[in-house]
C-alpha cells in the first residue's frame, strides 16, 4: 500500500486503518473520512493496484455523495490489494472483516464496489456477526444486492436529465459507455429501453462501436459466452482499443470503470457533448474544469449515487420497488438543480455540487461539536 496521505483538511480523514493478515496474505485499507452525518459508508474495492491515496480520494467522494443525497451516512471507502479471481477469495474477505471488526458498523458500513458484490457482503456480515455490517447483501440475508441495478439506474436517470437540459430528444441521442460490469450493463439496459441509442461499449479487452446502435441482449450474450464485448458481431460493428471509446463523437460519454481515465493526455480528444460520470472520479479535477467550459459534465457524486441510496434503503428496511422510487426522488431533482445553478451562476457542476455538500456536512459538524 502507498501511504502518502495527501488529503487532510478540516473534514477528514478521521481514520486510516491499513491491515495485513499473514495467513491469507490479505492486504487492505479502510479510510473513514467524515462521520458528522452518520457512520462512514462506502464500498470495498478489490483490485491489484489499489493504493491508500486512491482510497482516501474515494472516501472523500463518498462524504460529498452521501451528503448530496441527503442520507444519514458519512463518507468512507475500503480497498483490498490482490487478484480478485483468487481461489481463496472468501478467506481473504473474511480475514479483512476480522481486521476491521472493531469499527463496523459504528464507524464503517461496508458495501459492494469493483470485484465485490452480494456474496462478499454476505461473508462480511456473517464474519462480523451482524447484518448491519454491510449492505448489498444477498436477498436471503435481507439485502438489496447491487446486482439489481441500482447504480446503473441512477446513471440512467442522470443521463436523461442531462439530455433534457441540453434539449436533445432521447431518440436523437447517442451514448458511449466505458465498462460493462454491473453499472455499465444496467445503464445500457435502461437507456436502450428508453429509446436512447448506445453506439459504443468498452471493457478491458476492447471497444465495440456501431453507429446504428448496439443491441443490449446481443451484447450480453457475447459477454456471457466469450467474456468480452468485442465478441459481439454485426455487419456495421467496429472493434477498437479500450481507450478509443473516449474520442468517439457521441452525445453523452459515460465513463464507468476506473478513476482518472480522462486526463490531460486525452482531454483534447474528447468529442462528446456531455459526460455523465458513472465511475468514481473518472476525470482528474483539473481536466474536468477544462472540459466543463465546452461540454456538460454531470459529476459522479450525483450520477452514481444510486448504489449508496439503495444501501440506505436496505439499511432502513425498504423494499426493492420502493428503493428504485427513492433513487429517482433523490437523483433527478439533485441533477436538475446542479445543472440549472451551474448555468445561472456560471460555475461548474462540480463547484455547485461541492458547495451544497460542504454546507450540509459543515452544519452537521457544528451540531456535533455543540455549536
Amino acid at each position: 500500500m502507498m501511504h502518502m496521505y495527501n488529503l487532510n483538511d478540516k473534514y477528514g480523514p478521521e481514520m486510516i486503518l491499513e491491515t495485513y493478515d499473514q495467513k491469507t496474505g490479505m492486504k487492505g485499507v479502510v479510510v473513514v473520512d467524515n462521520t458528522a452525518l452518520g457512520p462512514g459508508k462506502g464500498g470495498i474495492r478489490y483490485v491489484t493496484d489499489i493504493t491508500t491515496d486512491e482510497v482516501l480520494g474515494l472516501a472523500r467522494a463518498m462524504t460529498w455523495k452521501n451528503a448530496l443525497a441527503g442520507l444519514p451516512f458519512g463518507g468512507a471507502k475500503a480497498g483490498i490489494v490482490g487478484d480478485p479471481k483468487v481461489k481463496n477469495k472468501e478467506e481473504i474477505i473474511r480475514a479483512f472483516a476480522r481486521k476491521i471488526k472493531d469499527i463496523v458498523p459504528g464507524k464503517y458500513i461496508a458495501g459492494p464496489d469493483m470485484n465485490t458484490g452480494k456474496h462478499e457482503m454476505g461473508w462480511i456480515a456473517d464474519e462480523i456477526g451482524t447484518r448491519q455490517a454491510s449492505t448489498g447483501k444477498p436477498a436471503s440475508m435481507g439485502g438489496l444486492p447491487h446486482e439489481l441495478g441500482s447504480t446503473g439506474y441512477g446513471v440512467y436517470l442522470a443521463t436523461l436529465v442531462t439530455l433534457d437540459f441540453m434539449g436533445i430528444g432521447y431518440d436523437k441521442a447517442t451514448v458511449a459507455i466505458e465498462g460493462f460490469g454491473n453499472v455499465g450493463t444496467f445503464a445500457m439496459k435502461f437507456l436502450s429501453e428508453k429509446g436512447v441509442k448506445v453506439v459504443a461499449v468498452s471493457d478491458s479487452r476492447g471497444t465495440i462501436y456501431d453507429t446504428n446502435g448496439i443491441e443490449y441482449d446481443k451484447l450480453m450474450r457475447a459477454k456471457a459466452t466469450r467474456g468480452m464485448v468485442i465478441a459481439c458481431e454485426g455487419p456495421s460493428c467496429r472493434k477498437m482499443q479500450p481507450h478509443d471509446l473516449f474520442s468517439l463523437p457521441v452525445t453523452a460519454l459515460i465513463p464507468g470503470a476506473r478513476p482518472n481515465v480522462i486526463n490531460a493526455r486525452n482531454e483534447g480528444t474528447i468529442r462528446a457533448k456531455a459526460i455523465v460520470e458513472a465511475a468514481n472520479i473518472p476525470i482528474d479535477i483539473e481536466t474536468e474544469a477544462k472540459l466543463a467550459k465546452r461540454l456538460v459534465v454531470m459529476p459522479d457524486i450525483i450520477a452514481n449515487a444510486g448504489g449508496v441510496i439503495s444501501s440506505y434503503a436496505e439499511y432502513a428496511g425498504i423494499g426493492e420497488r420502493e428503493m428504485f422510487r427513492l433513487i429517482e426522488s433523490k437523483i433527478v431533482p439533485n441533477a436538475k438543480k446542479v445543472l440549472e445553478l451551474a448555468r445561472e451562476e456560471k460555475r461548474t457542476t462540480r463547484e455547485v455540487s461541492l458547495q451544497i455538500a460542504r454546507g450540509r456536512v459543515e452544519k452537521a459538524m457544528q451540531t456535533r461539536n455543540g455549536k
